[in-house]
């Protein structure tokens, strides 16, 4: 055990954050802390390290752990160099390293008590290398690189760093550092999707534990072996990443809403016996009923979710069906390109993820696109009846000197009430006096969901989104993606959010922050998995869609692997299908009776519905319904003797048919 909490509860003012949260952290466990924002989650980090304490309940940390805490401003010992902020980290060593240096000088002086020197430099020279001292500068410079910090930056001071670099060399130190647990707050917030992906890679192989807060779910997926979602007050553990964590609570919830209703069932009963017998001969017996009612542990219902903004677009007018394109087309500024050689087509309904390094010029061709820079060379053409709405990193878009209700109104028709406008703005999250609130004084994650807000009441039918998720938790992001996926219009959008892109895009413009773009039809991961492919030689690259405007299809300009020569081919290449985003669905194929007699069947029919009669009946029983693990297996137990019911039915009524036939 690292660190437990034990019942704790927690509150700010009247706020209650924490009510009775208990959770242990263990040696070598990879956790992801997840929960919508003011859940909890950096509470939790401020109680571990001591920083904050508990109202109520314990927190127990383990003897001599060290902890390794991602703080939100990070400190650097003024004129430390970058190289020199990420070797304080093996402060040790290096005194180490110091002092052999001194007894080399000391072995060179003729008064020197040589042995007792060299019995001494022998036994530091031992302790360097079983600590790492020999690696130690060969993995600074590694984990540098990995994070984004290219060699010419070593040298510059860290005062002279923006706060996002100050963040990253802070993470940097940290990594490398290696403490018992690493407390991870956003650890990608200010990384590149080259930098997050290699970050990826560090921590799956990392050998000490370390517990992650993010909203990057694609990164849970791939960093966490075991999530803890915290969730009115409480924490409850799941086992897998973030994926298989999403199965697992859908299916605890059925399991517990239907014990809920057993037991509902249950005690309904119940109370009709004591009503009809209380006074009757049965009074003992109905006595003895309502203390244990009285003593019957109450399952909960399962909540509905709370609402994380109703992003339901509106209905649009239709564009025509090409909705952009793109030929051939150079995006920067005169003194400095940043893409060249852009060309796809963007058709009605169709989505395209832009995606690259800081600085590769992603919002450079967004405003390339929508006019507000002029391209330094191609052409880039929108379709007709096109209507763009555009969604600002900055939000600029947004006056800071209104009101929440007058800034929608700056989208509304003439004819819209102050009912309607306050209406629609409940639905993300400004209700009562909230809406008369100044733009100047909401925070980040207020002001993306007024800026989408906007949006999505002016319904437009193209639009055109820089990192919308930015400022939205993890329970908003799931409700933006399945409007967007619902939306009959078109969308541009950047985003560093990778399951974002997964869900929504069905294509990928990928700038390389060295001038060069690539496209590919398909969602991130596919994006990212050709790629890799193709870095092996494997497949071959396209590097530019050429439009045909004699077609709809236009044709792809292909890049062979190493010694094959280019070629076009159509556009429509076969790719993998496309994922439906449903976890855990099955198809299941109707299986043929295999001659088998309809009396045999029969008799299994009424086995399996005599098994499932009693599954139900343990699964109501009131000290089941209170163990969880029970519940699940016998949920679990339900779901398969259900599942070979319905196929015992199917084989049955074919069966039933062709002897009806014969």
């Amino acid at each position: 055990m690292l660190f437990r909490l034990s019942d704790v509860f927690k509150s700010y003012g009247a706020q209650d954050v924490l009510r009775g949260a208990s959770l242990q952290i263990n040696p070598g466990e990879h956790v992801g802390l997840v929960g919508r924002n003011g859940a909890g989650k950096t509470t939790i980090f401020r109680l571990v390290s001591g920083e904050e304490a508990p109202d109520e309940g314990d927190v127990v940390r383990a003897r001599g752990v060290r902890l390794g805490l991602l703080a939100q401003h990070i400190h650097f010992e003024a004129g430390t160099t970058v190289h020199e902020a990420a070797l304080a980290a093996f402060g040790h060593l290096q005194q180490i390293e110091h002092e052999m240096h001194e007894l080399e000088h000391r072995m060179a002086e003729a008064d020197a008590d040589l042995e007792k020197v060299l019995e001494r430099y022998s036994d530091l020279q031992h302790e360097f290398e079983r600590e790492g001292g020999f690696e130690y500068g060969a993995k600074a410079e590694a984990i540098l690189q990995g994070l984004g910090f290219e060699r010419e930056t070593w040298t510059l001071e860290t005062e002279k760093l923006s706060g996002g670099q100050q963040n990253r060399l802070g993470l940097a130190r940290l990594l490398l550092a290696e403490p018992d647990i690493l407390l991870l707050d956003e650890p990608t917030n200010h990384l590149d999707v080259s930098a997050v992906e290699w970050l990826e890679e560090f921590l799956q192989t990392y050998a000490s534990a370390y517990v992650i807060i993010s909203h990057d779910r694609y990164f849970l997926d791939r960093a966490c072996n075991r999530i803890v979602e915290l969730e009115n007050g409480r924490a409850t553990t799941y086992t897998g990443n973030y994926s298989a964590f999403l199965i697992e609570r859908e299916e605890r919830r059925e399991a517990q809403q239907r014990a809920y209703e057993n037991q509902r069932h249950l005690i309904e009963k119940t109370e009709e016996f004591i009503r009809r017998n209380l006074a009757g001969q049965k009074t003992k017996q109905a006595k003895s009923r309502r203390t244990m009612l009285a003593k019957l542990e109450r399952v909960e219902a399962v909540r509905a979710d709370r609402s994380s903004g109703d992003f339901r677009l509106q209905a649009i007018e239709r564009t025509g069906n090409h909705v952009l394109s793109v030929d051939q087309t150079t995006v920067g500024y005169p003194e400095k390109l940043l893409a060249a050689g852009i060309s796809f087509v963007l058709r009605r309904g169709e989505c395209l993820g832009i995606i690259g390094p800081n600085g590769s010029g992603k919002t450079t061709f967004l405003k390339t696109i929508l006019g507000k820079i002029e391209p330094l060379a191609g052409e880039v053409r929108w379709g007709t009846k096109v209507q763009i709405g555009y969604y600002a990193q900055q939000l600029d878009d947004l006056d800071d000197r209104n009101e929440i209700i007058m800034e929608l109104r700056r989208v509304a028709p003439a004819s819209a009430t102050a009912g309607e406008l306050r209406s629609f703005l409940g639905k993300f999250h400004f209700s009562g006096d909230d809406v008369y609130k100044h733009v100047s004084d909401l925070s980040g994650g207020e002001k993306g969901r007024l800026a989408l807000a906007k949006l999505i009441y002016s319904r437009v039918n193209v639009l055109v989104l820089d990192e919308p998720t930015n400022h939205l938790d993890i329970p908003s992001r799931e409700a933006l993606e399945e409007a967007l996926d619902a939306y009959e219009g078109t969308i541009v959008t950047i985003s560093h959010d990778r399951y974002f892109l997964d869900r929504v895009a069905t294509q990928i413009l990928a700038l390389d922050g060295a001038g060069g773009a690539e496209h590919f039809d398909g969602d991130y991961t596919q994006y990212h998995d050709w790629k890799a492919a193709y870095l092996r030689g494997g497949v071959a690259k396209a590097v530019a869609v050429i439009p045909d405007p004699t077609t709809s299809e236009g044709l792809t300009q292909w890049q062979s692997g190493p010694e094959e020569t280019n070629v076009a081919e159509p556009r429509d290449v076969p790719k993998p299908e496309r994922a439906t985003g449903k976890p855990g669905v099955k198809v299941v194929k109707k299986k043929k009776a295999n001659g088998r007699a309809p009396e045999a069947v029969e008799a299994e029919v009424a086995a399996a519905e005599k098994e499932l009669r009693e599954i139900s009946e343990k699964m109501s029983q009131p000290e089941v319904a209170r163990d969880v693990q029970k519940l699940q297996a016998l949920n679990q137990d339900y779901e398969r003797t259900d599942a070979r019911l319905r196929q015992l039915y199917q084989e049955w009524e074919q069966l039933a048919g062709e002897t009806t036939n014969a």
